[in-house]
Parts: C-alpha cells; sequence; structure tokens
C-alpha cells in the first residue's frame, strides 16, 4: 500500500508540474512568442494562456538591462522569453567622434524606441538591442561628419531630428518604431575648451564694452538735445523779449509822435490866427540853434544873418498875442 501511495504522489506532482507549464501567464504590454519543434507557433498576449508541454517552447530574445552596480548605473544583456512592449530607453555610452573641421569630441546619446512587432523583433534580427546601438554608433559619426565644432553645439534639435529619422527607417524592418534621440553630452577637448571659455570671455568682455560706449553716446546725445532745447529756448526767449521790447518802444514813439502832433496842430492852429505858420516854425529852429551855439564856457563870436531879427520879431509877437489871449487872474487887494 505505501509503494502505490508513494506512486499517486509522483503522479499527481509529475501532473501538476505538467499542467504548470502548459499554463503561462503574460503580463499587459508584453507578448510571448511560442515556437512548435522549433518552428513559429503563435504569439501569446497577455492574460492566461495554455500550451503543449515540452512541445511548445518559447522563443527567447536578446534584451538589455540596466542594473545598479557599486553605486554606478550599468547595462547588460539577458534573454528573456517575453518582450516588452512599451517605449524603452538606451543610454548609450559616449563616442569619440570626428567633426568635419577634425576635431575630436565625446557623445553621449539616448534613444527612445518601441517594438510593433515581435516576430519581426524575433526572428529579423539576432540581437535587437547591440543592432540598434551599433546603428546609433555608425549614424551618429555620419552625421557629426557633416558638422564642423560650432555647428555640432548649435544645432542638437536638428541633429536630433535627423538621427531619428535616419534610425526609424533603418531599423522598421526589425519592427521596431524609434521615437526620439536625445544628445545627452557633447565634450570637446580640454585645449578646445579653454579656447572657447577665452572667446566667451572676449565675447562678454566685448558686448559690455559696446553697452557701454552705447549707454556713453545716448547719453551725450541727451546732453546735446537737452542743450538744443534750452538754447532753442533761449533764442525764443530772447526773440520775444526783443519783440516786446520793440513793440513797447514803437508804441512809445507812437504816443510821443501823436503828442507832438497835437502840439504841433494846437500851436499852428494858434498861429494861423495871428501869423504865419511857417514863419513860426522857422523860427523855433533858429532860437533852437542859437542855444546851442552859446552854450559852453567859452566866449563864442556868433554871427546872425539879417532874416533872422525878422523872424525873431515874428516869435515875439506871436508870444505877445498868446500872453494877451490867456486870461490873467483877479488881482486879490
Amino acid at each position: 500500500m505505501s509503494g502505490l501511495i508513494i506512486l499517486g504522489v509522483v503522479i499527481i506532482l509529475l501532473a501538476a508540474f505538467i499542467i504548470s507549464k502548459g499554463i503561462r501567464v503574460i503580463q499587459q504590454a508584453e507578448v510571448m512568442i511560442i515556437e512548435r519543434f522549433g518552428k513559429y507557433h503563435e504569439t501569446l498576449t497577455s492574460g492566461i494562456n495554455l500550451i503543449i508541454p515540452f512541445i511548445d517552447n518559447p522563443r527567447k530574445i536578446e534584451w538589455k538591462k540596466t542594473a545598479e552596480i557599486a553605486g554606478r548605473s550599468m547595462s547588460y544583456t539577458d534573454m528573456l522569453e517575453r518582450i516588452d512592449l512599451r517605449e524603452t530607453v538606451y543610454d548609450f555610452p559616449r563616442q569619440n567622434v570626428i567633426t568635419k573641421d577634425n576635431v575630436g569630441i565625446e557623445i553621449n546619446a539616448l534613444i527612445y524606441f518601441q517594438v510593433t512587432d515581435p516576430l519581426r523583433a524575433t526572428y529579423e534580427i539576432t540581437s535587437l538591442p547591440t543592432a540598434i546601438e551599433k546603428l546609433t554608433q555608425t549614424t551618429l559619426r555620419n552625421v557629426i561628419g557633416q558638422l564642423d565644432l560650432d555647428q555640432t553645439l548649435t544645432s542638437r534639435e536638428t541633429i536630433n531630428s535627423e538621427l531619428r529619422h535616419i534610425l526609424d527607417d533603418a531599423s522598421n524592418k526589425w519592427g521596431v518604431k524609434v521615437n526620439r534621440v536625445e544628445l545627452q553630452d557633447i565634450i570637446p577637448p580640454k585645449e578646445i575648451k579653454e579656447a572657447m571659455e577665452k572667446q566667451m570671455r572676449a565675447e562678454r568682455d566685448k558686448r559690455a564694452a559696446i553697452l557701454e560706449a552705447e549707454g556713453l553716446k545716448q547719453s551725450q546725445i541727451l546732453k546735446a538735445e537737452g542743450f538744443k532745447e534750452s538754447e532753442i529756448k533761449r533764442a525764443e526767449g530772447s526773440r520775444q523779449s526783443q519783440i516786446l521790447e520793440a513793440d513797447g518802444q514803437a508804441q512809445a514813439r507812437i504816443r510821443v509822435a501823436e503828442g507832438e502832433a497835437a502840439a504841433v496842430k494846437m500851436v499852428s492852429d494858434t498861429v494861423a490866427a495871428y501869423s504865419n505858420p511857417a514863419q513860426y516854425l522857422i523860427s523855433l529852429k533858429y532860437i533852437e540853434a542859437l542855444q546851442k551855439m552859446v552854450d559852453g564856457k567859452d566866449n563864442k563870436l556868433v554871427y546872425m544873418p539879417y532874416e533872422a531879427t525878422g523872424i525873431l520879431g515874428a516869435v515875439g509877437a506871436v508870444k505877445e498875442l498868446l500872453n494877451k489871449q490867456e486870461p490873467r487872474p483877479p488881482v486879490q487887494k
């Protein structure tokens, strides 16, 4: 009886083992390639799947993984039964490339890709990660070799776009879709870095000098404009002052002339009533001339023409006539 019990237990364990080998649980976003007698049979998708043990076997695929070793992120290759359909990122080690102007630089690239066709990824290429890595390296060398150092440092977006386009076309037959390529680090030689730093410092000094000169120029322009405006305002004020002064003098002369005209008219009217006005005016001019001639301390000999006596007599006559017309105040007793 004990032998039968042992045999039954062995049969049960063997059946459980066989059943466990025939049941495969696939995670979401994963697939498994099944081969029957070494030939492709089917592709298992997410969920519970049944296969024939020892007849149906999963096809392993080479895949690259990343692990932390001694505080550093290290990549290694492993053989996996399941193919991950999610987007995968590969961080390739630094590559030495030469630019168009023969400058050796180191470039570290990241590539984001996704398996779209598990069958082609399994059967069209022996090692998908190695193929993508080598393709990225050669494409990177070809692209950088067409650019000089300055273009390489300033055209990352262009390089990324060109790399992605080339890699996507080349890896399409492997059932892989390259979504994005990024250049992490571009490290030129030490001598080039020192020269670039000197150039940057010189460029900064140049920009600082230009800005300082521009500021000084603007300051001088503003000062000149301010001086110009002040001179214009001063000239405008002086001109306005002269205009007002000239207007005042003109008004004063007009008033004086009007007063003299009124006085002359009054005198001429009075003289016309009693004497010849022209003779009166000539007499006044003679009197003024005689006053100027006799002014001064020195004794002067004055020659008076004969006609002057008659003129002066006319003036005296006019004066007497005027005195007669003026009313005299009454004498107080």
